[in-house]
């Protein structure tokens, strides 16, 4: 199944989201669950966020990975939504 994480990052956490970005990266290679994956931005260009795709088994399966990405270890989220999601175009 489809899983789609829509993660916003804390105010002014922009530092951490840095610091985390090659652990981040390094856990999206090594779980090989990740269909596409890329940051929100703001008008001035900045990340504040997330959107990632996983093709999982459960829901329990995305909030596990979740759970395990380096960026929620180190606290860079105010909030993650985790919803099945159904590709249609692309």
């Amino acid at each position: 199944m489809r899983v789609a994480l829509i993660c916003t990052d804390k105010a002014d956490h922009l530092q951490i989201r840095l610091d985390n970005r090659a652990a981040h990266l390094a856990y999206i290679e090594a779980t090989g669950v990740v269909e596409m994956a890329g940051p929100f931005l703001n008008p001035e260009g900045k990340m504040t966020g997330s959107l990632v795709i996983l093709n999982v088994d459960s829901l329990a399966d995305a909030q596990s990975w979740a759970d395990s990405d380096p960026y929620a270890m180190a606290g860079l989220f105010s909030g993650v939504v985790i919803s099945e999601w159904k590709k249609v175009i692309g």
